[in-house]
């Protein structure tokens, strides 16, 4: 017995060397043979795959290979050599999903998004027996979700956005106890949407959003007890009435979006407590009162209750939110300061509070502590300077503080703020030098100065993206540089009421993207250039309420797409050159000049009847044009043909002729009656010659 004891050891080595172990091997081998099985048949199907999309080129990659398993392939995913993701977004796919998919037995996930496949909703993918994430939003999928799409029991991610799907969503999806996600954005949906989808326990997020042809509805009573939703999504869906208290219990909401309907009522204050809560946009609604005060959602990142009829004061609270990203109040009635917290907020980049009827000053942190990119307060009553230090971080984009009370200078840091694209600060009582380095910001585009006291001269150089310049309405002096030819993005160039002097420089007339030039209310003097060499786009020009002297340019009348022209109230002297009538103006003003002779035949229009006034020596043959009635003579030669000028030339000579003969005939007349006249006294002398000089001297006695 011991013997056979101590030999145990021995057997079960023998036993597992010779028996197990080429089990093991044989069932391995086995197992590699079905999985090499598995991964050619799947190797086939996605081949046959592609043949059936017409081997579109974003998928000529998908090859059978010796060297690479398509289990490597961008769009695969693969679990223990089986294929169980397809991930095939924007790959151009135009043609259906074919039946043959549902061979890839494993398949657990198809999205097809951000494609362009057409017809109905697949139900061949019925046979997908393990799917569990589906999306196909992005296509041209049409008519209506089947319903019995509850057939895809195991459905747990249904995404249905932007497609053309159109009528009622069935309720039938209301079946799908284990949707965890749920979005059915942005279709055709012409009918309602079911409540019971209100009842998905397990759905994490819901998004019914920008469904425009929903029929009227108002939140479901039952919604807030999706106790799990953590996204909630309705914008345009038609919903009206209040937002209910309730939405408070919501405890795992972080994102709620009721915006562009028209909702009513206050918010609650209950939003505001979500401790969860990052996003809340309640935008264009017609909720009214006041924001709530108390806000212990200390997790938000974007505020945004734009467009409403929100009265009081910004919450003190908001300057407290340490995560606030994005704060947007604008079009409201909201009154009082900015809370001077919000300024000194970290992660603040976004703020927009224009259009409201905030007063007193604007906080001097704004840009300090945090990477600010828009600012905008316009429209507003804010007083005192502007922020020194907006763009501290050098990351500020927009700056929009028009039509305030602000003033004092412009900081010069602006001067240093490479990033700024847009500048609106027009209307203020701004003072003093733009800062220099401003003209020259690199990813400028737009500089709105107008209606303030700022002066200077104009920049030699501007930035070369820089399209939109007004600085109407302030104290600019000196020449318009040579150099502005250089200016070749400029659309847009507004600098009229100013004291600008010296000639209009033909370098101007280079600009070829240029459309509207405003120059009037200067101090410009000299000839207007004869020589316009870009301006092809040209359809605003007005010089007015100068000193320009000299005659309109003739290529002025050339510039064909120019609508609206104002020279009036300078100098301007000679003829209106033919081609301004060729012009389609719908204004016109030459008046307070020099200017005479005949206004062109297509100007003598009602459109222009005040278009000439004050120019003594012009005139028009219609009397109804408030102007000179031309004489007749003019009026003829204005009218004539080279013919009738002919015959305008000659008739005064026929006539003359006519007039000669008629002397010359009277004359021959008169001596051929005097001839007649001496023969007769003749002969009656020699009849009476008794008659005596005695005898006459006699008879008058």
């Amino acid at each position: 017995m011991p013997r056979l004891t101590s030999s145990l050891p021995q057997i079960r080595f023998f036993f597992l060397f010779y028996f197990y172990i080429p089990c093991l091997v044989f069932l391995c081998s086995l197992s590699h043979v079905a999985e090499s099985q598995i991964q050619d048949q799947e190797l086939q199907v996605l081949l046959k795959l592609r043949q059936s999309w017409q081997d579109p080129s974003s998928l000529a990659h998908w090859v059978a290979s010796n060297s690479s398993s398509h289990c490597t392939w961008p769009e695969i995913i693969c679990e223990d050599g089986s294929i169980t993701e397809l991930n095939l977004v924007y790959l151009n796919i135009n043609y259906s999903i074919p039946p043959f998919i549902c061979d890839l037995k494993n398949l657990t996930k198809l999205d097809v998004s951000y494609n362009n496949i057409p017809g109905e909703f697949p139900t061949v993918l019925y046979n997908c027996s393990k799917l569990v994430y589906l999306d196909l939003s992005q296509n041209y999928f049409e008519g209506p979700i089947p319903s019995d799409i509850d057939r895809m029991a195991d459905l747990q991610v249904l995404i249905l956005s932007a497609t053309s799907f159109s009528f009622d969503i069935p309720a039938s999806i209301a079946r799908l106890q284990r949707l965890r996600i749920l979005h059915l954005n942005q279709s055709e949906y012409n009918g309602t949407y079911p409540e019971e989808i209100f009842g998905l326990s397990n759905l994490e997020e819901l998004s019914l959003a920008y469904n425009d042809k929903f029929a009227p509805s108002q939140l479901p009573w039952n919604f807030t007890a999706l106790k799990k939703l953590r996204f909630f999504s309705m914008p345009q869906t038609n919903l009206f009435g209040g937002i209910p208290e309730a939405v408070g219990n919501m405890e795992a909401l972080e994102h709620l979006n009721l915006a562009r309907n028209p909702l009513t009522g206050e918010i609650p204050g209950s939003i505001f407590a979500l401790r969860n809560l990052s996003e809340l946009y309640v935008y264009k609604t017609n909720v009214s009162g006041s924001i709530p005060q108390a806000v212990r959602a200390a997790k938000l990142t974007v505020i945004e209750l734009s467009s409403n009829n929100l009265t009081g004061n910004i919450p003190e609270d908001f300057g407290k939110l340490k995560n606030l990203s994005s704060l947007d109040l604008q079009f409201n009635q909201l009154s009082g300061g900015i809370p001077e917290g919000i300024g000194r907020l970290p992660a603040l980049s976004d703020v927009r509070l224009s259009n409201n009827s905030l007063s007193g000053t604007i906080p001097p942190d704004f840009g300090k502590f945090s990477p600010l990119r828009r600012f905008e307060v316009a429209f507003n009553n804010l007083s005192g300077a502007l922020p020194e230090q907006l763009c501290q971080n050098g990351t500020l984009i927009g700056l929009a503080v028009m039509d305030n009370s602000l003033s004092g200078e412009l900081p010069e840091s602006l001067g240093n703020c490479s990033t700024l694209s847009l500048a609106m600060l027009n209307n203020n009582g701004f003072t003093g030098n733009v800062p220099g380095g401003l003209w020259m910001s690199r990813n400028l585009m737009a500089l709105i100065l107008s209606g303030n006291g700022l002066t200077g001269k104009l920049p030699e150089e501007l930035s070369p993206n820089l399209t939109r310049i007004e600085m109407s309405n302030n104290r600019f002096f000196g020449k318009i540089p040579s150099t502005v030819s250089s200016w070749r993005k400029l659309v847009v160039l507004d600098a009229s009421n100013n004291l600008l002097s010296g000639t209009v420089p033909t370098e101007l007339t280079e600009l070829t993207s240029l459309t509207t030039l405003l120059l009037g209310q200067n101090e410009l003097s000299g000839n207007l250039p004869t020589a316009i060499v870009s301006w092809n786009t040209l359809t605003t020009l007005n010089l007015s309420h100068n000193q320009l002297s000299g005659p309109i340019p003739r290529k002025i009348g050339l510039l064909s797409v120019l609508t609206q022209l104002d020279l009036s109230e300078n100098q301007l002297s000679g003829l209106i050159p033919p081609e301004i009538g060729q012009l389609n103006l719908n204004l016109l003003n030459l008046s307070s000049n020099r200017l005479s002779g005949r206004i062109p035949n297509e100007l003598e229009n009602a459109v222009y009847d005040a278009s000439f006034l004050n120019n003594p020596g012009l005139c028009a043959t219609n009397s109804f044009m408030r102007l000179n009635v031309c004489n007749s003579q003019s009026r003829r030669l204005s009218k004539s043909s080279p013919t009738n000028l002919a015959l305008i030339v000659l008739l005064p000579i026929a006539v003359a002729m006519f007039i000669l003969m008629v002397v010359i005939f009277t004359i021959r007349a008169f001596r051929k009656k005097r001839d007649r006249f001496d023969s007769t006294s003749e002969q009656t002398l020699s009849q009476n010659s008794n008659f005596s000089e005695s005898n006459v001297l006699s008879g008058l006695k």
